[in-house]
């Protein structure tokens, strides 16, 4: 649901937005603009009699004096032989320094920002696209929250391509200036028609008479002597023709009148509470007197038109992955309906396989995205739901809003359903969505056609069978034959290997390839190689397949190189692929982000626990400590004669201090064991640094994690915490094969 809000008011008010962020850009460095080309900013210690008394003096015939919020101090002048005159006033000596004239281009941006030259109309108009621009800045904030894999990883580096890289970063870098300048603008919008009160009290009844006698001079009023120059709005002087006219001051504290005969304050009255945080939101929002805080806003502000390119651009493109289906059918005709929850585009590959199976037995298929799902489908016989899951567990793109449409629908269905899930097994939440539907529909009281099936790294063998069992419960022969469509690739060069475990049958190789090469204008296109950290997967595609293979990174981005571990496997087809590379060599892949796998950020200590190959994403958050944050590794392995995985390089990380202690167990030795063994002897470390916030990150295969788990369980049992506890709090992360 929040994708889709974002995406609806993101299409229907880009051209106001547009015009509300640029012109409102411009306007935030008129006040540093004012500001820098002040000459006239008052000195410490001058007070008001003093500036009021020197102007007059210089220059007889002042009405009036104000300070600007940029410092200026600004006299108007009665004319005598002329109009009159607004001059710029130096106060620490009263002398007229420029001429002073409002600008007539600010004035311009200013109706254009507030009511786009079209009045009251206008200025509502203005108000509600700072509340669309406040909803989209806060639903994007949560997408990218969900994106990264939670809000406490808000902050990481971002993954993808360049587009997509750009539009994180820059939704939050600018997304603190974005909300201040929404609530603000909102603020100021609401006061102007009265729903909001602006806090302004009633202005100090004036004085009745005054006490006869001769004016005093201007600079020895007292009132005036003991306020500073600082504190100035404006001083209106009293009209020479009218001796019963008082000084009218206005200060940053109140308003009220001043006696020029006695020198006394007359029917002061303090601004109200009100009044002074409407006056503060005023200031924050335009950057009147806080011209640093324009600045800033301003620079937000200029990144909406950027994100508004890359979030379109993003969104043509999952547009482009939904090509229409051919011999797709009305809803209210269809006797099959098929509902889709894609995040990438891949599940609509296998959602057009299965519609086109069903066409050719003569069915009428209505496939959709889940979001579209229909109160009714009344020729329906039956329904399949074929889903992806999102980040952390949530829903896909085009699945966001399903869950709440179901409440929409009421009464149960007559016809059945069946859910197949779609995702890595490597992810903690392995087809949670997918799961989440079905028990949401069983819940519901609808009837399953078939128990829930998942389908992982999009297998298309696994796909086949569901078709068989698809094809038991409609008692027809339907042929599930999914070719995937072959994912875009770079070619990556190998240009250095070392090769461990021979001798104990366990071959195992570490690969580094050459960063391939992209152009600018291939990179914003989101078509060059993008940015990636330890942990993330690198997809291998063997040549004639197109199902890809992956394997845990070892490097980062900014080791410049991208690094694997492989252990050969027998008949194993990629396996085998890569231990027969040799430098020079190339194998097409890409990048997936494994955002659920990943150190958090701070000081706190991380245990890394490794076997085999699961090292090399654990060796390449070791490789990327370059704070010294502590890292406590430890690693099982058969022999560390053969296969001490990155042996050398560990030393060196011990050396100095990205690895802060090392601890090894090898099984193929004498008095050797497993990793669970060597946790199991070092039970009172483990619960001190598990005890002092440490998180857990475990690799390898699935036994191995599994013994992993119960070794921690036993350990931490006088703690009160488990691995289950660690894991919702995001202290226990695991990356199993």
């Amino acid at each position: 649901m929040v994708r889709w809000i974002h995406k609806v008011l993101a299409l229907t008010v880009v051209i106001p937005l547009m015009v509300l962020v640029i012109s409102g850009s411009g306007l935030s460095v008129m006040p540093a603009l004012d500001r820098a080309g002040s000459i006239s900013r008052p000195a410490d210690g001058i007070s008001i009699a003093e500036l009021a008394g020197r102007t007059a003096g210089i220059t007889p015939g002042v009405e009036q004096i104000k300070r600007l919020p940029s410092g200026k101090v600004v006299a108007f002048y009665a004319g005598t032989d002329g109009p009159a005159a607004m001059v710029v006033v130096d106060p620490s000596s009263g002398e007229p320094v420029s001429t002073y004239a409002p600008s007539a281009f600010e004035r311009w941006m200013t109706n254009l920002h507030r009511s786009f030259f079209l009045g009251d109309g206008g200025r509502m108009a203005a108000g509600a696209a700072a509340f669309a621009l406040l909803v989209l800045t806060l639903s994007g904030l949560q997408m990218t929250a969900r994106r990264m894999g939670g809000w406490a990883r808000l902050l990481d580096r971002s993954r993808g391509s360049v587009m997509e890289r750009l539009h994180a970063d820059l939704g939050r870098l600018a997304m603190p200036g974005l909300i201040v300048s929404t609530l603000t603008a909102l603020f100021l919008s609401l006061t102007t028609f009265g729903v909001i009160p602006d806090g302004q009290s009633q202005a100090p009844a004036f004085p009745t008479m005054a006490q006869g006698g001769p004016a005093l001079p201007v600079d020895q009023i007292d009132a005036l002597r003991g306020i500073d120059l600082s504190q100035l709005r404006e001083l209106t002087f009293p009209n020479p023709a009218d001796p019963t006219d008082f000084f009218r001051l206005t200060t940053a504290a109140g308003e009220g009148y001043v006696d020029p005969v006695s020198g006394a304050l007359l029917a002061w009255q303090n601004h109200t509470v009100g009044r002074q945080i409407y006056e503060f939101i005023y200031r924050m929002h335009t950057g009147r007197g806080l011209w640093w805080v324009g600045v800033l806003l301003g620079l937000s502000a200029l990144g909406v038109p950027v994100l508004g390119v890359t979030g379109t651009g993003l969104w043509w493109k999952r547009r482009r992955a939904h090509a229409p289906i051919a011999a797709n059918v009305p809803a209210k005709t269809a006797d099959t309906v098929v509902l889709v929850g894609s995040e990438g585009g891949s599940t609509w590959g296998f959602a057009r396989t299965l519609h086109a199976a069903l066409t050719a037995k003569g069915h009428t298929v209505h496939t959709v995205a889940m979001d579209s799902v229909a109160r009714s489908y009344p020729a329906a016989k039956r329904m399949f739901l074929l889903t992806s899951t999102h980040g952390d567990g949530t829903a896909p793109a085009s699945a966001g809003a399903f869950l709440e449409r179901l409440d929409g629908i009421g009464a149960p269905p007559s016809f059945r359903f069946a859910v197949l899930g779609f995702g890595d097994r490597q992810f903690p939440q392995f087809c949670r969505f997918a799961r989440d539907v079905d028990a949401a529909l069983t819940q519901r009281g609808w009837t399953s056609l078939l128990p829930l099936e998942t389908i992982d790294r999009q297998c298309p063998q696994e796909f086949a069978r569901w078709g068989k069992s698809l094809s038991a419960v409609m008692g027809e022969d339907l042929v599930l034959a999914h070719v995937p469509e072959r994912p875009r690739t770079h070619a990556l060069t190998l240009i250095e290997r070392i090769d461990y475990g021979t001798e104990v049958q366990a071959p195992t190789c570490v690969l580094r390839f050459a960063l391939p090469g992209s152009s600018l204008l291939t990179r914003l296109a989101g078509r060059g190689w993008p940015q990636f950290s330890a942990g993330d997967l690198l997809a291998i595609v063997p040549p004639g397949d197109t199902l890809p293979r992956y394997y845990s990174l070892a490097s980062s981005a900014r080791d410049a190189f991208v690094e694997i571990c492989v252990r050969k496997h027998p008949g194993g087809l990629c396996s085998g692929l890569l231990h027969g590379l040799r430098p020079g060599d190339r194998v097409e892949a890409f990048v997936k982000a494994n955002p659920s796998f990943r150190p958090v950020q701070g000081r706190k200590p991380i245990i890394l626990i490794g076997a085999g190959t699961g090292i090399g994403p654990l060796a390449g958050f070791i490789r990327a400590n370059r704070g010294r944050r502590p890292l406590h590794l430890y690693f099982g392995g058969r022999d560390p004669a053969s296969d001490f995985l990155y042996e050398r390089e560990i030393q060196g990380w011990l050396d100095d201090r990205r690895l802060t202690s090392l601890s090894t167990v090898f099984s193929r030795v004498r008095g050797g064991g497993y990793v669970q063994d060597r946790l199991r002897a070092d039970s009172d470390r483990l619960r001190t640094l598990i005890g002092a916030g440490a998180q857990v990150l475990v690799c390898g295969g699935r036994g191995m994690a599994a013994g992993v788990k119960e070794a921690l369980t036993d350990l931490l049992v006088p703690t009160g915490l488990t691995p289950g506890l660690l894991k919702d709090e995001g202290r226990y992360l695991e990356d199993v094969y």
